[in-house]
């Protein structure tokens, strides 16, 4: 009886605690509010076994975790500043684009049958060979009139840019 709990203590790895008490984790990926792919975070115990963990957006700090999180550090950042420069690249070419049209019907007064939201202006940007995401495109809310409107893209990594959108009546 002895040697099985000896060997579940083993089999259990044990979480090394931070300054304040709560769990480091190094993270596999990006987690919004907590920190960025490859950094140690300390976190609440229920967040990271509950969340973090079992999606597999962090692991348990171990020593070859460490070592392997030093090599793998330098590729990280030379993917980085590639993705950075790709998206100023795209930021450039939405600035000249200066702004696209989107067509849609209207009554008498100019109001939309519907709204124009930021999947129609998505479609309107991937027509001109741009290459977005719709979470990239923020709307304060749906467009429901005629007119010209400034809508901003944040494309990632604190790169924001603006974008033309002219609702125009169409069919």
């Amino acid at each position: 009886m002895n040697t099985t709990m000896e060997h579940n203590k083993r089999k259990r790895a044990q979480v090394i605690k931070g300054k304040t008490g709560g769990m480091l984790l190094v993270l596999t990926q990006d987690v919004l509010h907590v920190g960025k792919q490859g950094e140690v975070v300390e976190v609440r115990h229920g967040y990271g076994r509950n969340f973090l963990l079992p999606r597999g957006l962090a692991t348990a700090p171990s020593q070859h975790n460490l070592r392997l999180l030093d090599r793998f550090k330098v590729k990280l950042q030379q993917a980085r500043d590639a993705r950075h420069a790709d998206l100023k690249a795209l930021a450039e070419q939405i600035v000249r684009l200066g702004g696209v049209n989107i067509e849609s019907r209207v009554n008498e007064e100019g109001h939309l049958y519907g709204s124009v939201g930021a999947a129609e202006i998505l479609k309107a940007l991937k027509a001109k060979n741009l290459m977005i995401e719709e979470e990239m495109i923020r709307l304060e809310g749906a467009i429901k009139e005629t007119g010209i409107y400034a809508v901003k893209l944040n494309l990632g990594y604190e790169i924001e840019t603006e974008l033309t959108v002219a609702v125009i009546p169409g069919k």
